[in-house]
């Protein structure tokens, strides 16, 4: 079957390839795959040498499941599904049943897709840092994936949501997602928060350590900076608080669940940056590098392009 695979003399660090089927777990289903999208983190795992030569990308997939777990569990045939695995970005795939969620009717498979990395990372993330109830919640890199799924999320909990951005262009829309502030960079945050939910790292990180309040929470969700990190001297020195590094945890299925819920209640809404078909993935991957890409990128798994014949004229 057709995969997107590391592949090092690749432009953007992976390509198509041919690979085998895959063979599910007892606790597996497999899914016909309709929509992938592309985190950050994928094309970092191609680059990095965490995925091998060859290896499938991909963690975010959503199908149609085509075989059900042999152990009884999960949904039948027919269901459709978004889930959170490895090597998905396969024209087939094996998923954990504890990974999936179904998706009804009413919620397109291409914006469930989104949720499986970026709206997991922002549910847990925030609740790890003690959730967003009456508090003030400064969410970093407020644009991107994480970031636009986490200002809903902390406003769904009734926080005071500060969302900072690298542009003023790229604010646009999240005080209707829920932010009752859009700050570029840090500026005009004059008052501490209780919780930090970064996804930029670098100067914006050690900044939004410097506002975090006695008690607070800094989550620190990704670095799309890819630029280090100095805190001055003394800055760690202080009233407790804490920064702790975040990854998705457990069985992330009802997570997922809650997220399609919200969707198909419309009280949660995806961002899609970029969308187009993945024999374009070199396109969405130089997008999403640029830091251009506001949202998520998208891509629906089609067939290869036919090869044009050459037009030889009338006989």
């Amino acid at each position: 079957m057709r995969a997107l695979a590391v592949e090092p003399s690749a432009p953007v660090g992976f390509a198509f390839a041919d690979v085998a089927e895959p063979i599910a777990g007892r606790d597996q289903v497999l899914i016909d795959t309709s929509h992938v999208s592309l985190n950050r983190g994928d094309v970092n795992d191609a680059r990095s040498g965490r995925v091998p030569v060859g290896g499938v990308l991909g963690s975010d997939v959503a199908g149609i499941v085509t075989q059900p777990a042999a152990n009884g569990d999960g949904p039948p045939a027919g269901t459709r599904v978004v889930g959170l695995t490895t090597a998905a970005f396969a024209e087939r795939c094996a998923v954990d049943v504890h990974t999936l969620a179904q998706v009804p009717a009413a919620v397109s498979l291409a914006d469930a897709v989104a949720l499986p990395v970026a709206g997991v990372a922002a549910l847990q993330a925030l609740r790890a840092a003690g959730g967003g109830s009456g508090r003030r919640v400064l969410v970093t890199g407020a644009s991107g994936g994480v970031g636009w799924f986490a200002v809903q999320l902390a406003a769904l909990q009734d926080a005071h949501v500060i969302a900072a951005v690298g542009s003023t262009q790229r604010g646009v829309g999240l005080v209707e997602a829920g932010a009752a502030e859009v700050v570029v960079g840090l500026d005009g945050i004059d008052r501490p928060v209780d919780v930090v939910l970064d996804n930029v790292g670098g100067n914006v990180l050690t900044g939004a350590w410097a506002l975090l309040a006695p008690g607070g929470s800094l989550q620190s969700i990704g670095w799309a900076s890819d630029e280090p990190a100095v805190f001055a001297p003394y800055s760690t020195v202080g009233p407790p608080k804490s920064l702790s590094s975040f990854l998705i945890q457990g069985g992330v299925s009802e997570d997922l669940a809650m997220l399609v819920g919200l969707l198909d209640a419309r009280d949660l809404v995806v961002q899609t940056g970029w969308r187009g078909s993945w024999n374009d993935y070199t396109q969405a991957a130089e997008t999403l590098l640029a830091r251009s890409l506001r949202g998520k990128a998208v891509l629906d798994v089609q067939p290869p392009r036919p090869l044009s014949t050459p037009h030889t004229g009338s006989p």
